[in-house]
């Protein structure tokens, strides 16, 4: 049976423009001879809606949309995701599979695992499906699954659930299974997911296609790769990452279940990390930025390596004419960074006016004077510090209301865990781009744009990191060394591992309880962060939540 795989990009409730996807997907399949066009999940409504789903008029857009679907199957069978309004009490919707063939609805498909970890939250919405239904299509026998459907073992090879729907559908006599996903990226995952997958086709010896979502939505970055692989494992065909592309397979006949024949993983799969990165970044900025509506960005450029990525991100992602960078010397900023902002400026081409902070900043302390109990002195403590990254704060947003671009902020990772940011101040912004790229991998990801030409100034790549609010300062001044902070951070934010395990891995016990204290009291900050484009396992924002009011470490 001929398979295609439609990897396309969504906008939440754009059910016109998702509608022109899904029928221009099958126009292409006709053309290649598929029987079988398979789109990602909720391919009609958008993923992830969210809330949205509460609201009964885009549930019933859903459902209108199904003579249209219809209209877009004739000649080939199409298996499309769309949330449509549940039957039963409880939950609103239900996370559905349309199975339309030559114009005719010929079943609704319901996902049955629902997950409720890190991002996502499907239990809150959806009524799960709970019988296995096998399909004749082709001539073939296929069992419909929808995304987390197939996610029944971990990544130890473990159950988490206690229904398998690849099983059970398999002993109902699928010979064949497919999936539609939303599986949002973030490193390693590509692999996991294909060896996920590979173990599925060789336990039960069928081939496996696996379409995926592209595109970016809110904080979640979807790399697509959709792929197949037969009943031995071995890989049928795979799509690019991150960008739309149809895949177009046959599927084989089932084969007697036995040990997995190893066939090359596609070179898509085995990314650089800072590349794989950088790609998602891009895409997470450009469909963040044209989907809200805004057609330019401005940003802060400090000379440093955080808005110095920012800066190249951008410009990839939309285009030179549509980025603004400024350069806000302070009191205490040396000579090299306005140079270091000014020449990445040249670089990339962007504009980067000079907007000094010093006569705002000197009329905050003017005007606290009285209450500051001096006679305006600069004594660069935190308030001080702090007063220098909102004066910035302020002429960045006073730009973006002006102009209608959108804020950009460049905190990384690293600093937004600690707390190493001003609230009202460097934290001011509708995106954070980096928000979720600890400090170390920033560099790697930032010395990809220098592989061929000088982007970044070399100076920026190996100066030591300042933020420049105090005399002679540097970020070590603050803080432990950056690989030493991200090894912690990583450990007790992404893996969750306890102060006293991290020590036990040799790390200075006072160094991890300060690091975690730190972590712990920032909490209010984050709530008030921009939204950060996720790309680890463990991002700040929607995937993590704690509470503010509770008892903090000693």
């Amino acid at each position: 049976m001929r398979v295609s795989l439609a990897q396309f990009n969504t906008t939440i409730v754009d059910f016109a423009g998702n509608l022109a996807r899904i029928t221009a997907a099958c126009d292409r399949a006709r053309v290649q001879g598929a029987a079988l066009v398979i789109t990602p999940e909720l391919a009609v409504t958008g993923y992830p809606p969210l809330d949205l789903l509460e609201r009964p008029e885009v549930l019933d857009a859903g459902r209108d949309a199904i003579p249209e679907l219809a209209l877009a199957s004739r000649g080939l069978t199409l298996i499309v995701g769309v949330a449509l309004p549940s039957d039963q009490p409880g939950r609103p919707a239900i996370n559905a599979a349309l199975v339309l063939q030559d114009g005719q609805l010929l079943a609704t498909i319901r996902k049955r695992l629902l997950p409720t970890y890190d991002v996502f939250d499907e239990d809150r919405y959806f009524q799960p499906g709970t019988t296995a239904q096998v399909l004749e299509i082709a001539g073939r026998r296929v069992g419909v699954t929808i995304c987390e459907d197939i996610w029944h073992h971990d990544d130890n090879g473990q159950p988490r659930y206690p229904v398998d729907p690849v099983a059970e559908l398999v002993a109902a006599g699928a010979d064949c299974i497919v999936n539609l996903s939303a599986s949002p990226i973030d490193m390693g995952k590509p692999l996991r997911r294909l060896e996920l997958v590979r173990a599925i086709a060789v336990r039960h010896g069928v081939s496996v296609a696996y379409c995926n979502l592209v595109g970016g939505n809110d904080s979640l970055v979807f790399d697509g790769r959709s792929f197949a692989v037969d009943g031995h494992g071995q890989m049928l065909g795979s799509a690019p990452a991150f960008v739309e592309a149809d895949l177009t397979v046959d599927l084989p006949a089932p084969v007697t279940p036995q040990r997995p024949i190893m066939s090359p993983i596609p070179d898509s799969f085995q990314m650089a990390v800072a590349q794989d990165v950088r790609q998602a970044l891009v895409l997470g900025l450009r469909d963040y930025v044209n989907k809200c509506g805004f057609r330019k960005v401005v940003l802060g450029l400090s000379g440093g390596i955080d808005s110095a990525l920012t800066a190249a991100l951008a410009v990839e992602a939309l285009g030179a004419a549509q980025v603004s960078g400024v350069a806000m010397p302070g009191p205490y900023s040396s000579a090299g960074s306005v140079t270091d902002a000014l020449k990445l400026a040249h670089n990339l081409g962007i504009r980067c006016p000079i907007i000094p902070i010093s006569q705002p900043y000197h009329a905050f302390h003017e005007a606290l004077r009285n209450e500051f109990g001096h006679d305006g002195a600069t004594p660069a403590d935190i308030t001080d510090q702090n007063l220098q990254a909102r004066a910035r704060g302020t002429v960045l947003m006073a730009l973006s209301n002006k102009t209608g671009a959108l804020l950009l902020t460049t905190g990384n990772k690293s600093e937004l865990a600690v707390g190493y940011c001003t609230l009202y101040g460097d934290m001011n912004g509708g995106l954070a781009v980096i928000g979720d790229v600890p400090k170390t991998l920033v560099y790697d990801v930032a010395r990809t744009y220098n592989a061929e030409r000088e982007v970044i100034p070399e100076d920026t790549l190996t100066k030591p990191p300042s933020a420049e609010l105090a005399p002679d300062q540097r970020d070590d001044d603050s803080l432990p060394p950056y690989p030493v902070l991200d090894a912690i951070l990583q450990r007790h934010v992404v893996e969750h591992w306890s102060t006293a395990a991290i020590v036990a891995e040799g790390y200075d016990a006072a160094t991890v309880e300060r690091v975690v204290r730190l972590v712990e009291r920032n909490e209010y900050k984050r709530r008030q962060a921009a939204p950060v484009l996720r790309v680890t396992r463990k991002a700040f924002g929607g995937g993590r939540r704690v509470p503010m009011a509770r008892r903090m470490p000693e």
